[in-house]
């Protein structure tokens, strides 16, 4: 563990710099607030105006401080904080929690003082600017201004959470009060001067207190380091949830706004989640669900889920959403559902199908353990979901026993849905090792993130030793789509036979050695969208290419205003599935991205996207494993794999052609700005893929 974050989430002494006397002032907070919970070190508040904050001594400036703290707390304004700061590092004080606002979310003048504060802080680690602080619950540590702090007691638990949003903090810590939710560390880093989301990712992951890692995340600064602590985190058994901000385009400029720094493509941060194990919450409430869930320590081994009911809406509710996630719920076997009928006294109840519906009869704790027991035992079900009905109201501490005798039997999941409005029923329950929730969605998205973390394993990156492709004098530039296609060649990706004519009588050959009917097109480096300017003609043949060279070029000059001089003659490709293979590249890194191809590409958006591996000696291609996933990942995988009767696609082709591209995206790395294959065509299985068109550019 690093020993700067070590001390600065759990100091010995606190500094508070800039210290009020009046606990209602923000500057007044951290010291009241620090004496209210409980914190056991020495508190030493700093203002020369003021001698004494309740029986605490005030002293006049840093150097008249008895000893060097481990953490001070800078309450100043942006345009004195660098002072203090420079002050604590000459001192040697470990870490720095600097508040004020001002810095780069503010424009230029804001960048120059936040370069102030780094150049003041020397060796001394600083955690902000523009921050809300953090806490420490599982040591009644706060060292925050939050208004949320108000509240006499907080859950300490498992949940670790770190915040680029200071409010968010604060909604949180009061959010999981509520609901019994127990926390161990809130960290907010906003503007990461210095310290920020990797570094917090990786003390956590060691933290003993800590089980699961919550993020609110604005942007990722640094992705080689957030992606090597994630990687860390899942190995050590620490599941990260994230809350990604900016999923849109107006929630993407509000990000940048507030942290004043650049967000990547939503897509990308998709991609990087996937790759390092990280589960991203789709909804705010899916940032403390989901997490939740994990902290219990059960195990998912599958989709299929029971649930126990006492009233039948509710129980369908839950089927419902679960359905539509992809989770089973599948009527009891014949023993279980034996076991279920003999706890029967009555034949009010329904134990034979799912959702098993106990009616009133489940108010019967007897019966209730029984039936839990029951499922929890059957081989049928992976998880088992409880119903909460209105019923249930009168009596929450015999039920939450009940439910609670039961756990130590079993590792799958167990979690409840609190029906009607009753948070202190579901509070009781969260607290007793049972997270409850109030929206059928919220099981949902915390079975689907318990299942992704059983069957998370990183991503490997392609482990043949393949030498690296000779690519020979490469122009720099966007390169013609011949050019384009020789390139990708090079790196083995099958590209259709084609030749380049520049006249009538060159085309008519052409296309006679190429045999039966062939595609015409312009040869362009401009020109990128060929068909949007009459670029292209199908279905030729030797006897009807020369003249269609004219007419085409005539088309293209009329619409563009250039005369194309070459042109491209490729044998026509068809009876395939038209995919489209590309790369991106942006501040998280590069990714490949496959999706259904040709004319529709862009309407239809059905894609998946991965990044490639990085380690110590740069990129590294996909691996076939990945290839394939991400095959598998399309909406169209069904007509790659036999739709109604249709011949299979050669698959395996498929993923040596993805493993390829994405050789030539690592081995190339940041020369190669821009490249796509579209159309690709997959062939039926045995006969391949074809490249039938390409771009690349070239740094």
């Amino acid at each position: 563990m690093n020993e700067a974050i070590a001390k600065l989430l759990s100091p010995r002494s606190v500094a508070v710099i800039g210290a009020s006397a009046d606990p209602k002032k923000t500057t007044g907070r951290p010291v009241a607030y620090l004496q209210k919970h409980g914190f056991a070190g020495r508190i030493m508040p700093v203002n020369p105006k003021v001698e004494r904050i309740g029986e605490l001594p005030c002293y006049p400036d840093i150097a008249s401080l008895p000893e060097v703290p481990d953490v001070a707390v800078v309450l100043l304004g942006a345009e004195r904080a660098h002072l203090a700061v420079k002050e604590l590092s000459q001192r040697g004080c470990a870490a720095a929690i600097v508040l004020a606002s001002g810095y780069t979310e503010t424009g230029e003048e804001g960048a120059r003082r936040q370069q102030q504060l780094v150049e003041a802080a020397g060796p001394m680690r600083i955690l902000g600017p523009n921050t809300i602080g953090l806490v420490n619950l599982t040591d009644n540590i706060v060292l925050s201004p939050s208004g949320a702090l108000e509240m006499d007691e907080f859950q300490a638990g498992g949940i670790g959470v770190v915040s680029q949003s200071g409010g968010i903090l604060g909604s949180l810590l009061s959010r999981t009060a509520a609901r019994g939710i127990g926390l161990s560390k809130l960290i907010s880093t906003s503007n990461e001067v210095d310290l920020e989301l990797a570094d917090f990712i990786d003390h956590l992951a060691e933290d003993p207190a800590t089980k699961v890692i919550a993020l609110y995340v604005e942007t990722v600064r640094d992705p080689g380091r957030f992606r090597a602590a994630c990687l860390k985190a899942a190995r050590l058994g620490k599941p990260v949830v994230a809350f990604k901000i900016g999923r849109s385009e107006a929630g993407a400029k509000a990000a940048v706004s507030h942290t004043g720094a650049m967000a990547g493509a939503d897509s990308m941060y998709d991609a990087l989640f996937r790759q390092v194990g990280v589960i991203r919450a789709q909804s705010f409430s899916d940032l403390l669900d989901i997490p939740a869930a994990l902290c219990t320590g059960r195990k998912l081994r599958g989709r299929r889920v029971a649930i126990l009911t006492s009233t039948g809406g509710a129980g369908t509710l839950v089927s419902d959403d679960l359905g539509v996630a992809g989770f089973d719920t599948p009527a009891p076997d014949v023993a279980t559902a034996d076991a279920l009928r003999a706890l029967q006294t009555g034949s009010e109840a329904v134990l034979d199908r799912n959702p098993i519906d106990v009616t009133l009869a489940g108010l019967r704790p007897d019966l209730l353990r029984g039936a839990i027991d029951a499922l929890l035992a059957s081989p049928s079900y992976d998880a088992l979901v409880i119903i909460v009905g209105s019923s249930s109201l009168a009596m929450p501490e015999l039920l939450a026993g009940a439910i609670q005798e039961c756990l130590p039997n079993s590792d799958k999941p167990v979690m409840a849905y609190v029906s009607p409005h009753a948070p202190e029923v579901g509070a009781l329950l969260t607290r007793r090792g049972v997270p409850a929730f109030t929206a059928a969605e919220s099981c949902t998205a915390a079975l689907a993130g318990m299942l992704r973390v059983q069957r998370f394993v990183a991503p490997e990156g392609d482990d043949a030793s393949s030498p690296p492709a000779d690519i020979g004098e490469l122009s720099s530039g966007s390169l013609d789509e011949a050019q384009a296609k020789r390139l990708f060649s090079r790196f083995g990706v099958p590209c259709a036979a084609e030749r380049v004519v520049a006249a009538p009588a060159e085309a008519e050959a052409a296309a006679r050695e190429l045999g039966g009917r062939v595609v015409l097109k312009i040869l362009s480096s401009q020109i990128t969208h060929k068909s949007d300017v009459g670029g292209v003609a199908v279905g030729l043949t030797g006897d009807t290419i020369g003249e269609r060279i004219g007419r085409m070029a005539a088309e293209v000059k009329a619409r563009t205003g250039v005369h194309p001089q070459r042109f491209l003659v490729q044998e026509m490709v068809s009876g395939g599935t038209e995919l489209i293979l590309g790369m991106h590249r942006d501040a998280l890194g590069t990714a490949i991205l496959l999706g259904m191809g040709g004319m529709t590409a862009e309407l239809f958006k059905d894609t998946a996207m991965r990044l490639l591996p990085q380690d110590a000696a740069g990129l590294k291609p996909l691996g076939r494993a990945e290839a394939l996933s991400m095959a598998h990942d399309l909406k169209t995988w069904p007509l790659l794999d036999g739709f109604r009767g249709r011949p299979k696609a050669d698959v395996e082709a498929l993923v040596d052609a993805i493993v390829a591209f994405s050789r030539m995206a690592a081995q190339l790395g940041e020369r190669l700005v821009e490249a796509e294959i579209n159309p690709v065509f997959v062939l039926p299985q045995g006969q391949g893929v074809r490249a039938a068109d390409g771009v690349a550019v070239l740094a």
